[in-house]
């Protein structure tokens, strides 16, 4: 019989992102499942999750009586006098990033979980109290901007992290791309490190059986307006199309408001072919990603984006710059794969695609939505990281 393990999810906030989300409601199925955030304003809970508030710094009598609520629960449920009284003191003084650090430690010990797994490399000085817990066992999740970049911005970024990583005990890695970025880091034939993909599920997909293609062609990118987006690049390819006579509408969804995308918007007088809008929520996202010819992804870093894995979910043909764990989805069997940092080749693939075959294109939809669902599904999300925490706990 499966062991029920008790897991804490660490992400620094409650509100967890959709794919974390899904990997506690699955996981809360068969396992203890706790979340620790430093925050308590969730208005949407997953049923049989505990939920445990930490203090924001910005709400400062909400710290105080989170801290308080603490401090007793240790004094009277564990008789630690110690933490106690190191609780008055913070208290009295209200230091708070330390009281914060002594609530996560707190919590730690009233709830014992099996597994610590940090969601986010940037929380890992929380987490030093923990490197030699006596039981306890400490998981780290690998994926995009703060394991490709972070890591390599600064040397001292570097050192601190070669010298934490050997003192974790598994790592969850995103992509095999991301394995080989944390590589650079700390390899070691000992170290834990095992691809788990996001998992999804597909019937809420909905996958159209039928393709046409817009004579203006309805091309569309979606995230938060980051460098590492390639919006800049994507805008200076529809300059290079616009000069060369293709009809399209570009729609970059979530970069409202961005003053650097406006202005090169203006720049390149793309006024009336681009269109950038505010973030939506997610049913609207697959609505306008449906309502387009092309998803694209002109991304210079990504761990294993869950945009570009939804677009193929619904079926809708992909162009992505090869960065990350991009080309382990992405092929000539699956959608048009790209250079990073080249806006010519981008505009020249949107124009090879305009004269693509439409009975090919629906060939690499179906290879496409193929693909994910034999990687990205919840059952082997779920699967994969229930087999990484008992490897690490040592149970077969």
């Amino acid at each position: 019989m499966k062991k029920r393990l008790h897991i804490a999810i660490f992400d620094g906030t409650l509100k967890t992102t959709a794919f974390i989300n899904r990997l506690i409601r699955g996981l809360s199925g068969e396992h203890q499942v706790y979340v620790f955030g430093f925050n308590d304003q969730l208005t949407q809970k997953i049923p049989n999750v505990t939920y445990v508030p930490l203090g924001n710094t910005s709400g400062t009598m909400r710290l105080y009586w989170v801290s308080m609520g603490f401090a007793l629960r240790v004094l009277f449920l564990k008789g630690n006098f110690r933490i106690f009284f190191t609780y008055c003191k913070l208290l009295a003084t209200l230091k708070k990033q330390q009281l914060q650090q002594c609530n996560l430690s707190s919590a730690v010990a009233l709830y014992n979980p099996d597994i610590f797994h940090v969601q986010w490399l940037s929380l890992l000085p929380w987490c030093e109290p923990f490197f030699k817990h006596p039981t306890m066992k400490i998981v780290l999740s690998q994926r995009g901007y703060q394991n490709n970049v972070r890591p390599f911005v600064t040397e001292e970024a570097m050192e601190y992290l070669r010298k934490v990583y050997p003192k974790l005990d598994g790592f969850h890695s995103v992509s095999k791309a991301m394995t080989k970025a944390s590589n650079k880091v700390y390899a070691n034939p000992q170290k834990i490190d095992r691809v788990v993909y996001s998992g999804f599920t597909f019937n809420k997909l909905p996958f159209s059986e039928t393709y046409t293609r817009n004579e203006t062609l309805q091309i569309i990118s979606i995230g938060r307006p980051h460098w590492k987006k390639g919006y800049d690049y994507a805008l200076k390819a529809m300059n290079f199309l616009q000069k060369q006579g293709v009809l399209f509408h570009y729609t970059i969804v979530g970069g409202s408001g961005n003053e650097e995308l406006e202005y090169l918007v203006a720049n390149y007088n793309l006024e009336a072919s681009v269109t950038i809008l505010p973030k939506v929520n997610q049913q609207k996202v697959y609505e306008l990603m449906m309502q387009s010819d092309i998803f694209l992804l002109p991304s210079l870093e990504e761990g294993l984006p869950n945009v570009l894995i939804e677009a193929m979910g619904l079926g809708v043909p992909v162009i992505a710059t090869d960065c990350g764990g991009v080309n382990e989805l992405v092929d000539e069997t699956t959608g048009i794969l790209i250079p990073t940092r080249d806006a010519e080749r981008m505009a020249q693939a949107i124009r090879f695609f305009a004269k693509t075959p439409l009975p090919i294109i629906h060939e690499q939809r179906l290879q496409a939505r193929k693909r994910v669902m034999s990687r990205h599904s919840e059952k082997q999300m779920l699967a994969g990281m229930e087999a990484l925490y008992f490897e690490v706990l040592g149970v077969d």
